[in-house]
């Protein structure tokens, strides 16, 4: 790949961990290369790392802050350990020691490297370094095994001469090696390789004033479901989110909005797409003008809320002139009469599929918040039921679906 094309670093956000080890040197390369393409890059130096490289050479090519300390107050106020290790989409360990590697396996968090990465809800990823011995060690391999049991991604050390002046395996993979696994590993590669596929997720906040809204039970957790599980099987996707609690899934765009008139121009504004899943549980109405300051009680009389609709989402994408997705699919979130008002979106918008979702109660518990669904998805070659399953494995389904209606 030449650097006149997109890498697919290209707005990627990395957390490197520089280890204690001599090959320390090589992260200034791997560093500006990686920026070359695009990426941006955050350290954490640890204190063997210190003995090799310094803070303000990695700051210089870097063009960010290095964080070194746990315990810097600066730092756990314009930062924190927990930001820091989830607000990238890949950590990458390298030099990954002996003693690194032994305490990510144990859950030790004595520094600023370890805590980031018992913090992290990201990939993590190891480039090892070590003395050709140290690396074929029993507890090595037994750590090296149970890291990638956890599902830690691995650069794979080479053979050659070491620091020490033996040769054997444990020399940290040349900068080549390093860029072109990180590249692999933000390609998509899958069945839906190549499709650009929308899909919104959780509920919209309509202003009331501005202390008070209008909103829904939505969680948002079927919709991000759906976002990982069109990841998993290559797609590209751009995943429109009302306000949730969730982490946004690594590899998928995701553009956070709260009313239903901010969903509908991220939707337009990220077409063209292949697909568009409309799952959000978009407010129906908004009130007509919401005020200026917080609406005050009034002797027991009540406010006057003028409610008025809001855009259809959903219809809106299916009926359009230009740049409709070929495929469109809606969910019907319903209490009652599943069927029958699931049918009736289904011809009143104009959409390919619908999802009819049995939104009452499963088990004692609501669907909406919880992590089973009961679904019934409605095309024009007939229906499935897929009830009392997962959230997750309701997305990994449609996807499979998906995939299928593309071959």
């Amino acid at each position: 790949m030449t650097l006149d094309s997109k890498s697919p670093l290209d707005g990627k956000r990395l957390l490197l961990i520089i280890g204690g080890g001599i090959a320390a040197y090589k992260c200034l390369d791997l560093i500006r290369r990686v920026r070359e393409r695009g990426m941006t890059v955050r350290t954490i130096l640890t204190k063997g790392g210190e003995q090799f490289v310094t803070p303000l050479s990695i700051g210089g090519l870097s063009g960010e802050k290095v964080y070194t300390d746990l315990f810097s107050l600066t730092d756990e106020t314009e930062m924190g350990h927990i930001r820091l290790s989830r607000e990238a989409d890949l950590i990458l360990v390298a030099p990954a020691t002996a003693d690194m590697m032994a305490k990510m396996v144990a859950g030790i968090s004595d520094n600023l490297a370890t805590t980031a990465l018992l913090a992290t809800d990201k990939p993590v990823m190891i480039a090892p370094s070590m003395n050709s011995r140290m690396w074929h060690h029993i507890a090595t391999q037994r750590n090296l095994a149970q890291l990638i049991q956890d599902g830690v991604h691995l650069i794979p050390p080479a053979d050659g001469d070491l620091a020490c002046g033996e040769v054997g395996a444990g020399r940290l993979a040349d900068v080549d090696e390093m860029v072109t696994t990180l590249e692999k590993f933000f390609t998509p590669t899958g069945p839906l390789n190549g499709k650009h596929i929308l899909t919104t997720a959780g509920p919209t906040y309509e202003p009331i004033d501005p202390v008070r809204y209008i909103a829904n039970r939505s969680s948002g957790k079927q919709g991000y479901a759906i976002a990982r599980a069109l990841r998993d099987l290559g797609a590209r996707v751009s995943l429109i989110s009302g306000p949730t609690s969730l982490t946004e899934p690594t590899g998928v765009e995701t553009i956070q909005v709260e009313t239903a008139c901010e969903m509908l121009t991220a939707c337009q504004n990220v077409l063209p797409a292949d697909v568009a899943i409309c799952v959000a549980a978009v407010a129906d109405w908004r009130v007509s003008t919401s005020a200026a300051q917080k609406i005050k009680k009034q002797n027991g009389a009540l406010p006057p809320l003028e409610l008025i609709e809001n855009p259809d989402i959903l219809q809106t994408l299916s009926q359009a002139a230009s740049n409709r997705p070929s495929l469109v699919i809606g969910f019907a979130a319903e209490t009652e009469n599943l069927m029958a008002h699931a049918e009736a979106k289904l011809q009143r918008k104009g959409c390919d599929w619908i999802v009819a979702n049995d939104v009452s109660v499963i088990n004692g518990k609501s669907v909406m918040g919880g992590d089973h669904n009961k679904v019934t998805v409605m095309t024009n070659t007939g229906s499935e039921d897929w009830d009392n399953i997962p959230k997750d494995h309701v997305a990994e389904k449609l996807a499979k679906k998906i995939e299928k209606h593309f071959t």
